[in-house]
């Protein structure tokens, strides 16, 4: 499909949504009617109101306006028998991506794909079934309406049986899987296939506040770090420099900020001597956990080295923030922290798709092949070689 034909079905589908934003909603409410025991994360995940709704389509709107990456000539070369030899952007081809609880992935995460020349084979969670067929509806809908196949977009609505196959013996012939979701299905899905997976890996993000920080704007960034809780790139851990002046007294500060958001703040030894309000932690295995709550971690360390060991030994490799105003501070943490993305001076909640430019995401992936990071529109493609001749052998 050329470029001008994918930016029409996009339009379409943009139309579609907004025209339908009622019935998406309602299939939505069914769909939470029908789920009980949802924790709040979860909950958050699932439930589609009128701002979700904007931002799929923004989303299909943005995508729809970046350059498409499909043909793009990456090297080329006039080999000295003739030859014209070129490397060009190419499709990965059939794209499964396998995902919880979020209904927009249906949307924002497909349009990414799509763009880029794949086709999608969509396995969403039984809790979000009815929002799920809806939106693949207006897909299919859009696609037909500009006399495209609808086989562009497929929504796998199989039980866990027909899924362990699919995953174990590739019935759908996926070239390339996006596993969204909790470790559990990550690691699943890992273990039992041969096909090429992308992963998204957990969050865990750490802020590192040094000891010439501005405290006020620290704050700001922890605080906005656990502005929403059930999205990986949420701020589950702060460190702070035991030589940060008036320690005391900021630390403190900082636990009544975070309380009045109602989060629960755990801490280590020296935090949690120092304020009574703070729990306790009890063993070294909470460092490694990604929260997806509203709990948060706190602990002193000696300077920014320690801290750097801290990050890179229990993160996720997903996020990690310093709050500094050293530049030299700063460029040791960045270049040293083995995350996807390092902030300077800004929050975690800022590693997503939308916010890199790149209209929507499809993953955030902790891995560093074949991307790292937001993967988006311009990392789903692959890159093949294209040689023309006139007979000539070697």
């Amino acid at each position: 499909m050329n470029t001008e034909s994918k930016n029409r079905v996009l339009s379409k589908l943009a139309k579609l949504l907004d025209a339908h934003r009622e019935e998406i909603i309602s299939q939505n409410q069914a769909d939470i009617s029908n789920c009980n025991g949802l924790d709040e994360s979860l909950m958050d995940r699932l439930k589609v109101d009128h701002k979700k709704v904007d931002g799929m389509i923004a989303s299909v709107n943005e995508v729809k306006s970046i350059a498409d990456p499909e043909g793009e000539v990456l090297y080329s070369y006039d080999h000295p028998d003739g030859m014209q030899i070129e490397n060009r952007t190419v499709p990965f081809g059939n794209i499964l991506i396998i995902y919880e609880s979020r209904p927009d992935v249906t949307i924002e995460a497909a349009v990414s794909a799509f763009k880029a020349g794949n086709k999608i084979l969509l396995k969403g969670g039984k809790e979000a079934r009815l929002s799920n067929l809806y939106l693949v509806r207006l897909w299919h809908d859009a696609l037909i309406s500009c006399d495209e196949s609808k086989e562009w977009v497929t929504y796998l609505d199989m039980d866990r049986e027909a899924t362990q196959k699919l995953i174990a013996d590739n019935t759908h012939n996926a070239h390339l899987i996006i596993p969204r979701g909790g470790d559990g299905l990550i690691n699943y899905v890992r273990s039992n296939t041969n096909i090429p997976l992308i992963v998204s890996g957990r969050g865990n993000n750490f802020v590192y506040i040094h000891d010439d920080a501005d405290f006020e704007m620290a704050v700001d960034i922890v605080l906005n770090g656990k502005s929403r809780l059930s999205v990986c790139n949420a701020t589950d851990k702060v460190l702070i420099n035991k030589n940060l002046p008036g320690l005391q007294d900021k630390v403190s500060k900082l636990n009544d900020a975070l309380t009045s958001m109602n989060i629960a703040v755990h801490g280590d030894q020296h935090v949690s001597t120092s304020l009574e309000s703070v729990q306790s932690i009890e063993g070294k295995e909470i460092w490694d956990e990604e929260f997806l709550s509203a709990d948060i971690l706190l602990g002193l360390v000696d300077d920014e080295k320690s801290a750097i060991e801290m990050i890179n030994q229990h993160s996720g490799g997903h996020s990690g923030t310093i709050v500094t105003s050293s530049k030299q501070a700063a460029e040791l943490f960045q270049k040293e922290v083995d995350c996807a993305a390092v902030y300077h001076n800004a929050s975690t909640r800022y590693t997503d798709g939308g916010q890199f430019g790149f209209g929507a995401e499809i993953a955030i992936s902790t891995q560093k092949l074949h991307f790292r990071g937001p993967i988006g529109l311009g990392q789903l493609i692959t890159n093949k070689w294209f040689i023309s001749g006139s007979g000539q052998t070697r």
